[in-house]
């Protein structure tokens, strides 16, 4: 695997890795989940809303990647980078950049 110096390097790479629909959409699904998660925790002080973040948004993206894309995530080689690509990309599909 190429090694990425950088974000800007790294995010051709990430959105060919997530090239499926299918995988795009389960990681908005998931990506909107932690957002639900967190303002649920914030909202109710209950800080198991707050484990739920991750384990919703691993599982949504993973399932995606494993049964749809059949690839390897990205985070288990660039664990920063794939954060800020899952977010950029939601960012991207939210204004219609990248098709839902």
């Amino acid at each position: 695997m190429k090694e990425y110096r950088s974000f800007k390097a790294f995010y051709p790479y990430y959105l060919k890795e997530h090239s499926n629909k299918t995988c795009r959409r389960l990681h908005f699904v998931g990506s909107s989940l932690v957002i639900l998660f967190l303002l649920a925790a914030l909202w109710t002080s209950n800080s198991w809303f707050f484990l739920m973040m991750p384990l919703s948004g691993y599982a949504f993206a993973w399932v995606g990647h494993f049964f749809f894309e059949h690839n390897k995530p990205a985070t288990f080689t660039y664990p920063v980078y794939s954060l800020i690509g899952d977010w950029k990309m939601f960012a991207q599909i939210l204004s219609g950049k990248i098709k839902f």
